[in-house]
């Protein structure tokens, strides 16, 4: 079996080849943008005929929510228009497609957990070009997973937990948000969940193609998961709790983004460890 993966480069890409070699029966193919350009849909044609592949993961995206305010095109040329044109040449290869979307998509108002079946409401431009790129894949190729997640670390490429233990050795205090709530998840356990999902597709005769939530267990603010990764290192550091408003950023974050989990559980059987638990393993890797 032959798996394609996009946005190599990546955290989640990276993450992906972290775990790889518990597949010896996939045949994984790594690309970035200089080996295939998702922008450019004769690029993946040409690659796909090449390789043949019978799942294409997309982990390439604009991730730069506050640049993509200023950057609107060029955010909807990676998350929108990438997806569409991935959806087109899958559809062409027979090419089962898996996609990772964000809880971006959602206007943070909700006070329980937000379900695959809850209406969108992007705040901002990052959320809808990631919106655009979900609706793009369900028009053009019904052979697809849409995976959204959130608060995405890993000890790979940047995130929130480097950034943090950046700042902790370049300065003695710190100010983090703590009224905008969600779960981080460790993109290795994402990917572990990307693959489970492509092994099952082996295995099951059932077609279960769609949109499923997917992030560690738990909620926390920014603070929390800040307090909780200098905790674990063992680093003292005063760390205040502000709110959103007196860190104005260019684009409006959900207050609330906790994703509801149960679909992906009960159709997948997977099994999720909750994110204090995850951000210990993956800071061990940092050592």
């Amino acid at each position: 079996m032959v798996v394609l993966v996009t946005g190599a480069n990546g955290q989640l890409g990276q993450s992906i080849q972290f775990i790889a070699n518990k597949y010896p029966n996939i045949e994984f193919v790594y690309t970035d943008f200089q080996e295939m350009d998702i922008t450019n849909i004769e690029n993946c044609k040409v690659v796909f005929a090449k390789h043949q592949p019978h799942f294409c993961i997309n982990t390439a995206a604009y991730t730069a929510v506050d640049k993509a305010e200023s950057e609107s095109d060029k955010a909807h040329l990676i998350n929108a228009v990438g997806p569409e044109n991935l959806a087109k040449v899958c559809k062409e290869f027979d090419t089962i497609l898996v996609h990772i979307s964000t809880d971006f998509i959602f206007d943070g108002t909700s006070k329980v957990p937000y379900l695959e079946t809850d209406v969108p409401n992007p705040k901002s431009i990052y959320g809808q070009t990631k919106l655009d790129g979900e609706i793009a894949i369900q028009k053009n190729w019904e052979k697809h997973f849409i995976v959204r997640t959130s608060w995405v670390y890993s000890q790979f490429a940047n995130n929130f937990m480097k950034t943090m233990l950046r700042l902790a050795s370049e300065r003695d205090n710190l100010s983090v948000v703590n009224d905008q709530i969600g779960t981080p998840t460790n993109a290795v356990d994402l990917a572990e969940v990307l693959l489970k999902i492509i092994t099952s597709c082996q295995t099951e005769s059932h077609e279960v193609f769609g949109i499923y939530n997917f992030s560690n267990e738990g909620v926390c603010s920014w603070y929390d998961f800040a307090a909780t990764i200098f905790h674990q290192k063992g680093i003292e550091i005063d760390l205040k709790p502000i709110p959103t408003d007196s860190y104005p950023t260019p684009a409006k974050r959900p207050a609330y983004s906790v994703l509801d989990k149960k679909k992906i559980k009960k159709v997948f059987g997977v099994e999720i460890k909750d994110w204090k638990e995850s951000l210990t393993v993956s800071l061990n890797h940092l050592n």
